[in-house]
């Protein structure tokens, strides 16, 4: 497989829905503000998220696509493959539901002990978190079709599907734009039927790929068994992610009225190069490594994920240089308008200036995560989780309450750093994984482009201040002259400088295949 197609496959699809999920956000912030019932949403998107994140994409990922994959290289292939996801979907799905039904009847005090919210704004977060929560099982159910097109170097459907969510949210905004109550119920509702239509897309997909999953009886096979064993040690790390996520919103919901909007509208902004950049290769490169691991090739392997992190660098280092030195105008560009004012579009930019100095390593626990997962070590992930568990909840404490929401964005900053360094000293130390020379040198010309670019930007800021500020239409043609002149800057610096193959550089624009499966 090519790993530059694959991931600029899923990473293209994954652009076009982050595309329309911007469009979405900046009808939301313009029809909603950051007003309580934003913030109400928020509470109730945040909460079926984040189970999805624990029950659906890592941990699912983790313990079926290596299992699923071993499977396809067996003397059945795609039947004994095929089993396998019949007998997981048939304890899978029984088990989902009853999670949601339990968490439909204790709804209430759940989203009080989350939110402390009381009164009008806890009966409203309730009924649109009972309206959201069912989108957990169509998601995760997503995630087991996903897992089995991406065994099968199918990635189109998978990486499309998340636009479909976008696409429903979009409609319920134009054809409910009133704002308040009623907006935010339409938007819950929007949710749901997202979650529907991407399920029939990816159930659609395996048809196409002559996969059709029959209903069984629940049975606890051996293969059921043998992913049991893998996926609840990483549900358990999972677990310690997500249980961060519900400290932040803890304390975003106490930090006042706006906080979690604007921590939504940031993270809508550091997503996209993680989602574009970091989920794409990490779903792109779990097969390979997995494959070569069962083929007991850990060079091949440990280049796969060499090459990964070269590719994660060169497009990620910049990203985020320019979401910090542009958080300004970008906030003021795509969510300043109707009810969203500049007050609320400046504490959104602070935001996001600080949780993007996280984002490269971010992006690299989704290039070194594969590593364990693909020799079915999810316990030393659940190790380094819960030491990154306990430094966010010690420096959400510290941080927080002299620095409000800029302290919680540093917090997650410095954690996800945290979490990156563990997971490679551990890989290193196993010899599974090293940044070779020929890597550091790389990188290290490709952050000396990214400060030229930063540099760059600052000065086409100081330039043309005024077109930061006025109309939107202004603005926008002002976030446009940053976009166009960093990249005009970074990629002819990461060329002249040696921040990568130029053949792989080309590649990158023309969709080449330099980066060939080591195979």
């Amino acid at each position: 497989m090519n790993l530059v197609k694959a991931t600029g496959t899923i990473g293209g699809l994954t652009l076009v829905s982050r595309v329309a999920g911007f469009a979405r956000e900046m009808l939301m912030s313009r029809v909603m503000g950051a007003s309580w019932q934003a913030d109400a949403f928020f509470v109730a998107f945040r909460l079926p998220n984040t189970f999805r994140r624990l029950f659906g994409e890592g941990a699912f990922s983790a313990g079926f696509v290596p299992l699923y994959a071993q499977r396809l290289q067996g003397e059945n292939g795609e039947a004994e493959a095929k089993n396998f996801s019949e007998e997981v979907l048939a304890v899978f799905a029984p088990t989902l539901v009853l999670f949601t039904v339990v968490f439909e009847i204790i709804m209430g005090p759940f989203v009080f002990l989350i939110s402390g919210y009381e009164g009008e704004k806890l009966s409203l977060a309730t009924l649109l978190t009972s309206i959201t929560f069912p989108y957990l099982i169509l998601i995760s159910l997503v995630s087991l079709f996903s897992g089995i097109l991406n065994s099968l170097a199918r990635f189109t459907a998978a990486a499309f599907a998340p636009a479909l969510l976008n696409l429903a949210m979009l409609s319920a905004l134009i054809f409910v734009p009133v704002g308040g109550t009623v907006s935010a119920t339409a938007l819950a509702i929007a949710v749901t039927v997202g979650g529907v239509l991407q399920l029939g897309l990816l159930i659609a997909a395996c048809k196409r790929a002559g996969i059709v999953l029959k209903l069984r009886r629940p049975k606890m096979t051996p293969g059921v068994r043998q992913f049991v064993r893998v996926v609840i040690p990483a549900t358990l790390g999972a677990g310690v992610y997500q249980i961060s996520a519900f400290i932040d919103t803890f304390f975003l919901a106490r930090i006042g009225t706006g906080s979690l909007s604007y921590f939504n509208y940031a993270d809508r902004l550091n997503q996209l190069p993680l989602g574009v950049i970091g989920a794409a290769l990490g779903t792109a490169i779990l097969p390979q490594v997995s494959k070569h691991v069962g083929a007991n090739e850990p060079g091949k392997a440990a280049k796969v994920q060499g090459q990964a992190a070269e590719l994660a660098m060169l497009l990620c280092l910049p990203a985020a240089l320019a979401l910090a030195v542009s958080a300004g105008p970008l906030a003021s560009a795509l969510f300043q308008g109707g009810r969203f004012t500049a007050e609320d579009a400046r504490l959104t930019a602070l935001t996001l200036s600080i949780i993007v100095l996280g984002l490269p390593a971010y992006v690299l626990v989704k290039v070194l995560t594969p590593g364990f997962y693909a020799r079915q070590d999810t316990a030393t992930p659940v190790k380094i989780a819960c030491i990154v568990l306990v430094a966010t909840v010690v420096l959400n404490f510290a941080l927080i309450p002299p620095f409000g929401i800029a302290g919680l964005a540093a917090a997650i900053a410095i954690c996800s750093w945290l979490n990156c360094v563990m997971l490679y000293v551990v890989l290193h130390r196993r010899g599974h994984f090293r940044i070779e020379g020929w890597l550091a040198s790389r990188i290290a010309r490709q952050l000396l482009a990214g400060v030229l670019m930063a540099a760059a930007l600052y000065a086409i800021k100081l330039a043309i201040p005024n077109w930061f500020s006025g109309s939107t239409g202004h603005r926008m043609v002002g976030v446009l002259a940053l976009v166009g002149g960093g990249m005009a800057v970074y990629f002819p610096a990461v060329w002249m400088l040696g921040g990568t193959d130029k053949e792989e550089l080309r590649a990158l624009f023309r969709r080449r295949r330099p980066y060939t499966d080591a195979g």
